[in-house]
């Protein structure tokens, strides 16, 4: 066989050229819905859960992540009536739309609720709201110590176990902080416009949290929360205090539990 080597060095720079210029399309592509992320380019898997303070993280683009409660009990009790409810898989959809931008699709799929106050006892049940959700990372989604984003959110009223039938809606910011020692630190501001059950009005409440994480063991997170909600019309604070525990089965699969313990009686 007949080689010619004056064909070598072009032969080398024509394949170098092609390396190259591939090399810069997959860079500058831009990831979407429709052009997903290859899965060798994922970032690590974040969730919003278990604790009340969401992630600035957003699911890669053209990727679906499903979180969900498959079964929590939410108690509140005051001097004058008492409220029970059981929720079943209260579960979160989330799509990657664009690069730093995801769409999240949260309903309540089935709910008891069991109310008592000095005169009757109410017992109800069906579906609850659904929730439309949009995370628009603004610094961090990538890389560095610190992550933040914006989360409005928008409440349809399509729940059949009670009457509420106004919409609600808010803003959230979360923020994310890398720690030495492979602690993290994680806060939240949300402002929330949401409908008072009993008078059928709405109001205004503030809520801000505070979280810190670290593995407790390998694949296994211990998380510790405290946060408080006010309301501005009503004037009235609720403090709580939440542990939980976060263990990651596999690179694409978490389980979780918590406790959401309201420090004042008529917390939830």
């Amino acid at each position: 066989m007949n080689f010619n080597l004056k064909c070598f060095p072009i032969a080398v720079l024509l394949i170098s050229a092609t390396y190259t210029a591939n090399a810069q399309s997959d860079v500058n592509k831009v990831f979407s819905i429709f052009h997903p992320v290859p899965k060798s380019k994922m970032r690590e898997m974040e969730t919003d859960r278990p604790d009340v303070t969401e992630s600035p993280y957003t699911i890669d683009a053209g990727h679906i992540q499903y979180e969900t409660d498959l079964f929590r009990v939410e108690h509140e009790k005051s001097a004058f009536s008492e409220d029970r409810r059981i929720f079943v898989n209260n579960a979160n959809l989330k799509i990657g739309l664009l690069k730093q931008t995801a769409i999240q699709v949260s309903f309540e799929s089935f709910i008891w609720q069991r109310e008592k106050d000095e005169d009757a006892i109410i017992r109800s049940r069906g579906r609850g709201d659904v929730m439309i959700r949009i995370k628009q990372n603004l610094l961090g989604d990538d890389k560095g110590n610190f992550a933040l984003a914006i989360l409005p959110y928008l409440r349809i009223p399509t729940a059949k176990y009670t009457d509420g039938n106004k919409y609600e809606g808010g803003l959230i910011i979360p923020m994310s902080y890398k720690l030495p020692g492979e602690w993290k630190l994680g806060t939240q501001i949300e402002a929330d416009r949401e409908n008072d059950q009993e008078t059928n009005t709405m109001h205004s409440d503030l809520l801000q949290s505070l979280t810190i994480s670290h593995e407790l063991f390998k694949n296994l997170d211990g998380i510790a929360e405290t946060y408080y909600r006010y309301d501005l019309n009503g004037h009235h604070w609720k403090n709580f205090i939440n542990a939980a525990a976060q263990y990651k089965v596999s690179k694409d699969f978490m389980i979780d539990a918590g406790l959401n313990y309201g420090i004042q009686k008529d917390a939830v």
